[in-house]
């Protein structure tokens, strides 16, 4: 297998993933335009290009509010299931298992194919030990930031329309419009969350990682 062939394998979840993500990417920004742009128009206002639309708050503060809520998902979920259980769920660990936990990095140090952190030891291997949760609130952090500040924008742009006296960014923090945009996304994520970790008791996708094995018992929990 020659090294091209053997990368796409190795990396096809990653690769599949990103391609279909700039897919959708596209087509919102595609739609998006459009849709803008009839709006415009009904209220007599002149089209706007599809890179003056990208660059835009509207555009943006979408496109933030749906990333915040994926990574609010997402590090919620690695954070939970490192301390609750689901018995029988493929999403859990197993509440009776010893062997669920992870082992104390510290036992590890003298290991040389340990990542580094760990063989540092100290603050570096516990930093490293919760790196995952830390990395997605962090990027849940930035992109509630962005949406804040471009849904702010956004707002303001439409009150100058109106004649409406605008918001600093603190204001806005307090406005039901930023908060409805994102509970309306953070309730579906939890939900879609929950539904997968009660499915997975009883239901199978054999070859995913993400089921149990298609003959394990129901009361199994993981793989």
């Amino acid at each position: 297998m020659d090294g091209a062939k053997r990368f796409c394998r190795d990396n096809g979840l990653t690769l599949a993933l990103i391609a279909v993500f700039l897919l959708y990417l596209v087509g919102m920004g595609w739609a998006g335009w459009i849709d803008e742009n009839t709006s415009l128009a009904e209220h007599g206002g002149g089209r706007i290009t599809l890179v003056s639309y990208l660059l835009g708050s509207s555009f943006q503060s979408a496109l933030f509010e749906n990333w915040e809520s994926e990574f609010l998902q997402m590090s919620a979920y690695v954070i939970m299931t490192a301390m609750l259980f689901q018995r029988g769920s493929a999403e859990s660990k197993d509440p009776d298992s010893a062997n669920s936990e992870d082992a104390d990095p510290d036992q590890k140090r003298a290991d040389k194919e340990a990542p580094w952190p760990v063989r540092a030891g100290g603050l570096w291997s516990v930093l490293y030990s919760y790196s995952l949760g830390i990395a997605l609130l962090v990027l849940f952090a930035a992109s509630f930031v962005l949406h804040w500040m471009h849904s702010a924008a956004a707002a303001n742009e439409d009150a100058v329309l109106h004649g409406q006296p605008t918001l600093s960014m603190l204001e806005y923090l307090g406005q039901a419009q930023l908060w409805f945009e994102s509970f309306q996304n953070w309730q579906s994520e939890f939900l879609s969350t929950a539904v997968l970790v009660v499915l997975s008791i009883v239901l199978r996708h054999r070859g995913s990682p993400e089921s149990k094995l298609v003959a394990a018992p129901h009361s199994d929990t993981g793989r």
